[in-house]
């Protein structure tokens, strides 16, 4: 799983245009669910299952309150799966390894 970082809204829709599969991870610092989900997506990355899939962190305290309301987030963390452009899955809350992969099997 390749896991790229987006610092700009700019860079956020760059990578969903790029990369037909991006499981989007919205998160903020001193966050324990936050720090949780990122073991589990750990997990997920060493298995076949996270190939071909982008990982884009993007972080709330970098993009800011305000571009994450405009995307309808209302908790981190949250995940977002988009497959060609297209929200296909959203994953509020943490996440285990079986859940990300349940979401990734239904896409």
């Amino acid at each position: 799983m390749l896991t790229l970082h987006a610092e700009t809204p700019d860079e956020y829709h760059a990578a969903l245009r790029a990369h037909p599969t991006v499981l989007v991870d919205f998160h903020k610092d001193n966050c324990p669910g936050c720090r949780m989900l990122a073991m589990s997506l750990a997990a997920v990355a060493a298995t076949p299952q996270a190939e071909g899939v982008v990982l884009l962190n993007v972080k709330l305290e970098t993009l800011g309150e305000a571009f994450f309301r405009s995307l309808g987030l209302r908790q981190t963390p949250t995940l977002l799966l988009v497959r060609e452009g297209h929200e296909v899955a959203r994953l509020p809350g943490f996440q285990s390894p079986q859940q990300i992969h349940a979401a990734l099997a239904g896409m």
